[in-house]
């Protein structure tokens, strides 16, 4: 073409404008533009082949992986008034150190002298409680003090019944005796009588013989009636001794009520004592809850309350603490249709907010200021945000996460799937079609494959 040109118009112009119009317009020189254009081309061809890791985009905020590790409220215990601060907002404070002070609002606890007389009711009770036992263990000794008296009477009334039997075997046998001599006197009677009839011997004779008989008869009457006393002597005795086993048990069973009713008495004290107690070691407790310590380390937050003299109920929100030791993690959140491509152990990278950073989605490896996790927990329910939420923790083997992360920081995270090549990964994105699913090879599933 250039021929052409210089052909048709050397027959227009001279050698001179001819020699000035190559010189403007580089007639002669050569274009290399389509070798750029071709060397790009090849290069696009060529990074068409390279390797791209597919990942699955989310956010989230940095959260600790142990629920006491995260911040916390402190609440007051009981209701009282605001006496004294003992902290600021963002101080630190170490686990026991106190907060603030309150002081008492309720009737029943404005009393300084509270658990003094508590305890001194308490020990009140306590010797009620020794004198009712010493009571029954005083009765325990009436009572048998009442049983060796009965025995003692037992024993006299025995003893006189023995001695009226053996009246009685002595009178039974005076009364034998007198049997016999009264058949003796009748015979010497029956002979009298003969020997005066036949003038042997005189009427005074036969008299004496007889009144000897009559004193005999008057003798055995004599101890007819001793044998029929003695009898009812023991009688009497028997009867005596029933009463006195009577009065016993009327006394012991008077005695033994005393003595229950002081078992129970003590027994009603000690429940008594016991309510006591109860209420002294409440207002022991509530004595200690005027402080209100503070339960973990950590740095003061937010201070719901202000001023001396606030009164404050019960379970009011009084402080935030914030530890400042625990184990970092991510609260990530993916969509359902993300969720069968996450596994547990997979990999995550970070990029926290307020670090700078250089991310390559696809060469995470070549990303500067990323962070890598591993999923430490994956939610079965979803959230109120239609999304689920994961849980990772720092992955040790790779750059330590930054030491000043804040709770509640920022982070957005790229889970990594499979490589593939990158025109895969233009088609997969034209056509709309899903990453490739893939399981992650942990340790666990490594050593579960062996067997």
């Amino acid at each position: 073409m250039s021929q052409f040109f210089k052909n048709n118009i050397e027959n227009y112009i001279t050698s001179e404008q001819f020699s000035s119009i190559k010189e403007i317009y580089r007639i002669q020189n050569k274009n290399g533009l389509s070798k750029w254009i071709n060397g790009i081309l090849l290069v696009f061809l060529a990074c068409l082949f390279l390797p791209w890791t597919q990942n699955i985009k989310g956010k989230g905020s940095v959260t600790t992986l142990l629920q006491k590790d995260r911040p916390q409220e402190v609440n007051s215990i009981i209701g009282g008034r605001i006496l004294k601060w003992y902290i600021k907002e963002g101080d630190y404070i170490n686990q026991g150190d106190t907060i603030l002070q309150l002081g008492e609002v309720k009737i029943d606890y404005l009393d300084t002298a509270l658990l003094f007389r508590t305890n001194e009711q308490i020990l009140a009770k306590d010797q009620a409680i020794d004198n009712y036992y010493k009571k029954a263990t005083t009765s325990d000794a009436q009572i048998k003090a009442l049983e060796n008296l009965k025995n003692l009477k037992l024993s006299s009334i025995n003893n006189k019944i023995n001695q009226q039997l053996s009246k009685i075997k002595s009178d039974s046998a005076e009364l034998v005796a007198n049997y016999v001599e009264q058949q003796i006197y009748n015979r010497q009677i029956e002979a009298a009588q003969q020997m005066l009839d036949k003038g042997v011997i005189s009427q005074s004779d036969f008299e004496k013989r007889k009144a000897n008989f009559q004193n005999n008869n008057a003798k055995k009457a004599v101890i007819e009636n001793k044998i029929i006393q003695a009898k009812q002597e023991i009688l009497n005795l028997e009867i005596e001794k029933n009463s006195v086993s009577q009065d016993f048990i009327e006394k012991s069973s008077k005695i033994d009520g005393e003595r229950f009713a002081s078992l129970s008495n003590a027994a009603s004290t000690m429940s008594e004592v016991s309510k006591l107690k109860n209420m002294y070691a409440n207002y022991d407790a509530r004595n200690k809850f005027y402080y209100i310590i503070a339960p973990q380390q950590g740095q003061i937050g937010k201070l719901m309350k202000s001023g001396i003299g606030e009164v404050i109920k019960e379970g009011d929100f009084v402080a935030e603490i914030i530890p400042d030791q625990g184990k970092k993690a991510v609260e990530w959140y993916i969509n359902p249709i993300d969720l069968p491509l996450i596994a547990k152990g997979q990999d995550v990278m970070f990029v926290f907010d307020g670090f700078p950073a250089i991310m390559f989605t696809g060469w995470p490896n070549q990303s500067y200021g990323t962070f890598r996790g591993k999923i430490n927990s994956i939610e079965n329910a979803i959230s109120q945000n239609g999304k689920f939420r994961i849980l990772i923790v720092e992955d040790t083997s790779y750059r330590s996460w930054p030491p000043y992360l804040r709770i509640g920081s920022g982070a957005q995270g790229i889970a990594l799937l499979k490589d593939v090549p990158i025109y895969y990964e233009i088609w997969r994105n034209i056509n709309g079609f899903p990453p490739k699913y893939y399981a992650v090879e942990t340790k666990e599933n490594t050593e579960s494959k062996k067997y």
